[in-house]
């Protein structure tokens, strides 16, 4: 059987692939090579998945795994290993003395209750499931700023009115490193003119001229077809009655700048142009044929048109005010048993727009209820079409009424629309807060539980990246994130394209159509959208008639912050390593000498959210290749990872934090909560002594040179970040609860309590004990590493499902039907 590793291929360039008619039998062989696939003879038809390949594992984790002094890990029946916490590091504990603890994490979605919490420090909830009201349409006065990352006000200049004086030679100092004075001139004609181009003195006035990128071009358009009450001229067409003599006037204005190579400018010409406006301008990035770079096309935010016609409302029902609303509808979202970018794109489907204008404050986990604050871009939407088009019409059978009665459609419910000047951005919220339930509980006495508790509560827990972070497959995103920093693109691609068990089997059939059959097109029918990795690499071969060499191109064409989450999670494992070397020669109790800290008062440090590294925080565009990397969602470690840019839209560049390496004079002044730990990276200072050597030890044993850690492609060049090597829970309770029947709710989520539904019921004799844990954590800090320190239990997904699958409750699934709603909760010797 061939090595996992192979020798990536010399890469051609596209128009080269396009020359080549791919040949099947050689595709074939290659996926098998590249992927150490077993082969099955040619005379021996196949007989289907049970008779599918097996995959060598022998090198699938980093060659460092040996530093840890662990073998390598068991292999499943289907020829995939079991990811283990120790295969990523996770080996110590604080308490180690405190008494043992068992118990099931996760057995039910309502099991794992997540919801964040903002910057003001309120619990998000959803509160109620009815339509929002009409608002009252605010005046043009500027809006209040927004609190930043930071908590601060930002300081920008008030979105301008359409008027000639509140263009000022500031505007036009800001757009100057972007637009040359032509096109600052067009631009501010184009502003001057209102979000509606120019009306003609008659219908016979109107040209078309529709390649024109002049400030007042204008085109002609059909009769429209809107459906209110328009202005003057009478009938607009079918459905109802349109602008001015039923002419709708598309607006082609549109001013371009000159061609900009650097990705790094586009972004922030985008990011300025957002601010500067208030939101009221659109950019859109052209690629120039033949030419290295793109060009930035400027033009009014789309203004609501029904079906056609331009309208005297809007789509709310406002007479010619919708350019007074603000920019951004943002709005709660519950999701349940879906990870953040696959609710996020069902959001985008139901209402016909791109995953690109949605953003999130963080991500959550999939496995769970969570809840969290998610912001639109809102183009010409009102806050009652947003949540109707979310909560009602996502289904022909589905109505208002079920709307009010039922759960949502897919695990998706929305609520507390409203309107707001701007976007959301990873890192604005100040954690999470939790209720997970741990079912089958086994420990010697409720005394010990109240002991390993308070432990937690005033100790608490080491802060590994917890086991999401490797992704919840056979597969994990470290070893992925390695092969992309060596540069063996055509490893990283087959790392991500080979089967993992346990998956839905449409996807692991389309995997392997692709893989063992060659057949491309009935792969990308299997393949669920969101598997946004995949469908980026198999629809970069499909542009390519089936041409597969050119691996890096086609890894390229993933989003780059889901690229750059492979490469954090080999940074993780590191940081997860040598934290546990530390933990095992020093303790946790105090400082010690090399220890690192801050310099100053800590720094708001945007190094990570608790990520579901399974999931990603892709830009899927209905489920296509064409992803917009233009405007950069602020994943904050890929910006601790991104070049610095001095210019990010009017916000402070990122400036690594100065450390100090503790002397033995030090150590009084600070505890063991000061200390932090480097994620491997250029712009980073290591510990002093051996744990700075241990570092260095794992990245050369992974092939990588610790002291050059730059890379050619310039999104894979490491910069580094710091993270605090415990974590002290901002609040801790809990409470002991009995119950028999495991399918009977001992939690309810918030749309579950207003419909009414599962109310959550124990049994005071109940023949099982669960333990009920409230609580709330920062952004940097993962609940299943705080549940690890109670149970002292792999919280990995393969160990806990056959905790699950081996557990004596389930022998008695469906003897709690005829409980009564509402019993009392046997809660013992609770503590909190």
């Amino acid at each position: 059987m061939d090595s996992m590793h192979v020798q990536p291929t010399a890469s051609r360039s596209l128009e080269e692939d396009e020359d080549d008619a791919p040949d099947p039998k050689r595709l074939k062989t290659s996926h098998h090579e590249a992927l150490g696939v077993e082969s099955q003879p040619s005379h021996q038809p196949s007989t289907g998945i049970s008779d599918a390949p097996r995959y060598d594992v022998s090198e699938l984790l980093p060659p460092s795994l040996c530093l840890l002094g662990v073998d390598q890990p068991k292999v499943l029946d289907e020829g995939n290993p079991i990811t283990r916490e120790i295969d990523v590091g996770i080996s110590e504990y604080i308490s180690s003395s405190a008494g043992r603890m068992e118990g099931i994490i996760k057995q039910r979605f309502t099991d794992f209750l997540v919801f964040e919490v903002d910057k003001a420090g309120n619990v998000l909830h959803v509160t109620s499931l009815d339509p929002p009201a009409t608002p009252e349409i605010p005046s043009k006065s500027p809006p209040t700023p927004e609190p930043d990352v930071k908590g601060e006000q930002i300081k920008s200049d008030p979105p301008l009115t359409f008027h000639r004086d509140s263009w000022t030679e500031s505007t036009n100092i800001k757009l100057e490193p972007f637009l040359n004075s032509e096109a600052i001139n067009q631009l501010k004609e184009m502003y001057f003119q209102g979000p509606e181009p120019p009306q003609p003195a008659s219908t016979e006035d109107v040209t078309e001229n529709p390649e024109s990128a002049g400030a007042s071009s204008i085109n002609p358009n059909e009769q429209g077809r809107g459906r209110g009450r328009g202005g003057r001229g009478g009938r607009g067409g079918r459905g109802g009655r349109g602008g001015r003599g039923g002419v709708r006037i598309e607006d082609r204005r549109r001013v371009t700048s000159e061609l900009i190579t650097s990705k790094d400018k586009r972004t922030e010409f985008h990011r300025t142009i957002r601010e500067v406006f208030g939101g009221n301008l659109d950019t859109e990035a052209i690629e120039a044929t033949g030419e290295e770079g793109s060009r930035i096309v400027i033009k009014w935010m789309g203004r609501g048109r029904g079906r056609g016609g331009r309208s005297g409302r809007d789509s709310g029902g406002h007479h010619g005010t919708e350019a007074r609303l603000p920019a951004y509808i943002h709005f709660t979202l519950q999701k349940t048993n879906r990870d953040t970018q696959d609710a996020l794109s069902i959001i985008a489907r139901a209402l016909k727009l791109q995953v690109k204008d949605l953003s999130v404050a963080g991500t959550k986990d999939k496995r769970g209820v969570t809840t969290q604050r998610v912001s639109l871009r809102r183009g010409h939407f009102t806050i009652a079409d947003v949540w109707k088009g979310i909560n009602v019409q996502r289904s022909r059978e589905r109505t208002m009424e079920h709307a009010l009665k039922e759960r949502g459609e897919r695990g998706v419910r929305i609520g507390e629309l409203e309107y707001k000047p701007s976007f959301l951005e990873l890192g604005m919220l100040k954690g999470n807060a939790f209720i997970i339930t741990l079912r089958n509980v086994k420990v010697e006495s409720v005394s010990v539980i109240n002991e390993v508790m308070q432990s937690v509560k005033t100790k608490g827990f080491i802060n590994y990246y917890g086991m999401q972070r490797f992704g919840t497959s056979a597969i994990p995103t470290h070893a992925i994130g390695l092969a992309i920093l060596k540069s063996d693109w055509a490893l990283a691609v087959s790392l991500l394209l080979r089967p993992r068990p346990g998956e839905n089997p449409d996807c692991e059939e389309g995997r392997r159509a692709w893989l063992e059959d060659g057949d491309l097109r009935r792969a990308l029918r299997l393949i669920p959208r969101r598997s946004v990795a995949e469908r980026c690499i198999l629809e970069s071969y499909q542009k390519q008639k089936g041409e597969s060499r050119n691996a890096y191109g086609a890894l390229s064409t993933i989003p780059r912050n889901l690229r750059l989450m492979y490469v954090h999670a080999y940074q993780s494992y590191v940081w997860n390593a040598v934290v546990s070397e530390r933990i095992r020669r020093y303790g946790c109790d105090k400082p010690v000498i090399g220890d690192l800290v801050f310099q100053q008062e800590e720094p708001e440090i945007v190094e990570d959210v608790s990520l579901d590294a399974d999931a990603g925080i892709a830009h899927e565009v209905n489920g296509a290749v064409a992803v917009d990397t233009e405007v950069l969602d602020s994943l904050p470690e890929a910006r601790n990872n991104a070049p610095k840019n001095p210019r990010s839209g009017g916000k402070k560049a990122f400036v690594a934090p100065k450390v100090k390496v503790l002397e033995e004079s030090d150590l009084s002044k600070y505890s063991i909560f000061d200390v932090i730990m480097p994620l491997p990276g250029r712009d980073v200072s290591y510990p002093g002594g051996e744990l700075g050597e241990r570092f260095r030890a794992f990245l050369r044993a992974d092939g990588l040179d610790p002291d050059n850690l730059n890379h050619t492609q310039r999104d894979y060049t490491l910069l580094g970040s710091y993270r605090k090597v415990l974590h002290l829970p901002a609040q801790l309770s809990w409470s002991v609860l009995r119950y028999t029947d495991p399918e009977v709710p001992l939690a309810q989520s918030d749309e579950d309590k207003i419909l009414g539904f599962d109310e959550p019921r124990t049994d005071p004799d109940g023949k099982f004990m669960a333990l009920q844990i409230n609580l709330q954590l920062g952004t940097a800090a993962y609940a299943t590493m705080a549940i690890r320190e109670i149970t002292k239990m792999d919280t990995s997904a393969q160990s806990q499902s056959l905790l699950t699958q081996a557990s004596e409750d389930q022998a008695y699934k469906g003897s709690g039907a005829n409980l009564a709603s509402g019993d009392a909760e046997d809660t013992m010797d609770v503590e909190t």
